[in-house]
């Protein structure tokens, strides 16, 4: 994602149109040390910012402690390698990893959704 897009997020963030709602973030890179991490840690302070509630990719997805495999994901977010061509794609473990968060996201937007503030 270009940065572009979310510098364009200030009116939003103006109007508090993003606070309470579930942001998370998925990355890929051509190399296993291709920043990953403070790619998805980086995004996060934006989505901090607009007030959003931060979801990563919890521990529970045992697929990102694998050590068979050369493999993306950590705490932060999903991810892939894609090579420094883009001729690889997503491993089974690492689409594993994006659907848990998917589902991750879905219950935290299910139980902020039933949420009464008062």
């Amino acid at each position: 994602m270009r940065r572009e897009f979310l510098d364009a997020t200030g009116g939003l963030w103006l109007k508090g149109a993003m606070v309470g709602k579930v942001g998370s973030v998925l990355t890929s890179s051509a190399t296993q040390h291709g920043g990953q991490e403070s790619t998805l840690l980086s995004f996060h302070i934006t989505l901090l910012h607009q007030g959003m509630v931060v979801a990563g990719l919890p521990y529970a997805f045992q697929g990102q402690m694998t050590t068979a495999e050369m493999s993306g994901g950590s705490p932060y977010g999903a991810s892939t390698i894609a090579g420094g061509k883009g001729e690889r794609t997503p491993s089974q473990n690492e689409l594993e990893g994006a659907k848990f968060q998917g589902r991750y996201v879905a219950l935290l937007a299910e139980r902020l959704a039933g949420m009464k503030i008062s």
